[in-house]
């Protein structure tokens, strides 16, 4: 791969995400040949890769992981394929971005990291709502202590009721590894995290409520207590009777507070209140696809390394955290961390 020649990827699982946003963002990245895809389902393979002129298909993860002709992988797969999957891409010299979550449990995200230290290569977990315009802006209102001591994250990520006809992966333990809090609660608890810059949890307690004919929880309840005294309480559902998704998060400080969705920030000065809410440029494209344009961006410039990616080793306590909230739920007790 030299500096000038198109960086070339190849997608591992063709579900909606990659159909929806990936290989669409993918295909109108300068810089950026798409080169091959692989699905499970051989005939939809075909099928999008003819949509989006592609020109291979592969058959197997090991065709795609030993493909000389291939620099990076995006895995889509399945929660319970991504571990394996993304360690045998860096094993095979791969630069790897995976799908959230980064794996099933605290395990397998070290074991990942431990592939991707040894690898020395790019391998991103694709928190996309890092990549936010407005989640951008608020982070360093936290970090620079402008909203002084952050005492309580609260958030809610409740995606509205759709009926189902029939079960899919996400709805079984086996391969999705739990349901709304692994889909919903790993992306939520990442932001709050993230924007409070990834404390270590004291103890967690969680409440979760049995989806309809599936396997795994349709909706959870989580409380967070760090060891800084800070907490973080979120609220996560497949099932809101509502119009639409509802998605926020707030930050409670001893000197302001801010939030998103929408963007807002307020200060305590001496003078008073004051709103010091960013005003973000008109994006005409919708933040979903844009956070994941950026996020691709950010992959592609340190693949090439025009920009540094460190390791995501806060995934490691993000899902120790997950795995101490399905404890705490079948136990029905608050859990030390």
């Amino acid at each position: 791969m030299s500096e000038t020649s198109p960086l070339r990827i190849g997608v591992l699982g063709l579900g909606s995400i990659a159909q929806v946003v990936h290989l669409p963002v993918l295909s109108e990245l300068d810089g950026v040949h798409v080169a091959a895809v692989c699905d499970a389902d051989d005939a939809k393979a075909r099928t999008i890769a003819a949509r989006f002129g592609i020109p291979r298909v592969y058959h197997t993860d090991a065709e795609v992981f030993a493909a000389d002709d291939l620099d990076a992988v995006v895995i889509a797969t399945p929660n319970h394929l991504h571990a394996e999957q993304a360690e045998a891409g860096l094993t095979a010299g791969k630069h790897v971005l995976v799908e959230k979550p980064i794996g099933l449990d605290a395990a397998e995200a070290e074991r990942v990291l431990r592939a991707a230290r040894d690898a020395d290569r790019v391998f991103m977990v694709a928190m996309n709502h890092r990549y936010r315009p407005d989640t951008l802006a608020l982070k360093p209102f936290a970090d620079g202590g402008e909203l002084g001591n952050i005492f309580l994250a609260r958030g809610a990520w409740l995606n509205r009721k759709v009926r189902t006809t029939r079960p899919t992966w996400r709805h079984r333990l086996a391969t999705a590894g739990g349901g709304a809090m692994m889909e919903l609660g790993v992306q939520a608890l990442d932001l709050a995290l993230w924007i409070m810059g990834f404390p270590k949890a004291a103890s967690v307690t969680c409440h979760t409520h049995p989806g309809e004919g599936i396997e795994v929880e349709d909706t959870a309840a989580l409380i967070v207590r760090l060891g800084s005294g800070a907490a973080i309480s979120l609220s996560i559902g497949w099932s809101l009777v509502g119009r639409a998704d509802r998605h926020y998060l707030r930050l409670l400080g001893s000197r302001g507070s801010g939030a998103i969705q929408p963007l807002s920030v307020y200060k305590e000065v001496d003078a008073g209140l004051i709103d010091v809410t960013p005003q973000l440029p008109i994006d005409k494209e919708n933040l979903y696809t844009g956070a994941y344009r950026r996020e691709f961006i950010h992959f592609v410039r340190a693949m090439r390394g025009e920009e540094a990616a460190p390791l995501p080793v806060d995934q490691i306590e993000l899902m120790r955290i997950v795995g101490l909230a399905y404890r705490s739920a079948r136990e029905g007790v608050e859990v030390g961390a």
